[in-house]
């Protein structure tokens, strides 16, 4: 078998992925595009295993173990990941990465609030609360 064909997989599975995760707003596309990408490498490691075993007379399969590792580490993130997206979608009521981001760095929605009242000025406000 030819290197050529893993290989080409795996860089389509991983510029899928990395276009998932700089084009989507859910959360949880995000981490599923982060899964492709991971995959991408696995399918790397085990076709540069193969490929290197038949050309070397000793079989370590150290990328088989690599990957075996990687999916673990994978199964791992992808758990505490939909536990802190859910987390956040209860108390947020939305997983749309943008909008979290702007709640976090306490940006105020663009334009004037249309249905609260219009006050006075800061002095009258402080005058109000003294």
């Amino acid at each position: 078998m030819h290197l050529a064909y893993p290989a080409v997989l795996s860089v389509l599975l991983f510029c899928t992925g990395l276009y998932g995760v700089l084009a989507r707003r859910n959360a949880i596309l995000v981490l599923m595009s982060v899964e492709l990408m991971l995959n991408a490498v696995n399918l790397n490691l085990v076709a540069f295993d193969v490929w290197l075993s038949e050309a070397a007379e000793e079989t370590l399969h150290s990328g088989q173990a690599l990957t075996l590792f990687t999916i673990a580490i994978a199964a791992a993130e992808i758990g505490i990941g939909l536990a802190i997206v859910l987390a956040v979608h209860r108390n947020r009521g939305t997983s749309d990465i943008d909008k979290l981001r702007d709640t976090a760095e306490g940006h105020e929605p663009d334009g004037p609030d249309t249905d609260a009242p219009a006050t006075g000025t800061a002095a009258e406000k402080a005058e109000a609360t003294a």
